[in-house]
């Protein structure tokens, strides 16, 4: 492109830069002007009904395309939604009816293992020591051996669960184990 191009094409832009700063200088000054009216003063002279008074969406429309300060077009769209049934009625259905902008929480606080500072290795050696502890309890300890009516199922008998087989235990989760039970017959 030439210079001459070039400069005939910033004096456009200047000038179209200039008209738009014209035409916004004029709505604020309307705007202005319109704002120090009152809300009766200006409906009258629209010929429009208070927002309040609109009964359906056709109302609402001529409303909206007078020219009219914003805040009444505001009042008339809240007008809008209590009347219009299909928008006052929510049925449950929207998906933007909640709030999913803190899925993360889910209403509490959220209880975890983690330590500041200690991280939560130390959480699951408590974890697997407080295991290993009642493995080493007898758990049928209260259990009797007396045997049942001739109806009833023979009762459950506890086998020890095998033990994982690995060449070193891991000090930091403890190990899958299965339990097996065996029915006794009588």
């Amino acid at each position: 492109m030439s210079m001459w191009a070039r400069r005939r094409a910033a004096v456009a832009a200047e000038e179209q830069a200039e008209a738009l700063a014209r035409a916004e200088a004029a709505r604020q000054a309307e705007d202005q002007a319109l704002s120090e009216r009152s809300d009766e003063e200006l409906l009258a002279e629209a010929g429009v009904k208070a927002p309040e008074d609109l009964l359906n969406g056709e109302e609402v429309r001529a409303f909206l395309e007078k020219e009219l300060p914003e805040r009444l077009k505001r009042r008339a769209l809240r007008r809008l939604w209590r009347t219009n049934p299909v928008l006052a009625n929510l049925d449950g259905l929207n998906d933007y009816d909640d709030d999913f902008t803190d899925a993360a929480n889910p209403g509490g606080p959220v209880q975890t293992m983690y330590v500041v500072g200690k991280g939560i290795l130390s959480q699951v050696k408590d974890l697997v020591e407080d295991a290993e502890d009642a493995q080493a309890e007898p758990e049928m300890a209260g259990v009797e051996d007396t045997p049942t009516e001739a109806h009833e199922p023979a009762p459950l008998a506890m086998v020890e669960p095998e033990p994982a087989v690995s060449d070193e235990p891991d000090p930091i989760m403890p190990s899958a184990r299965r339990m097996r039970f065996t029915f006794e017959r009588t």
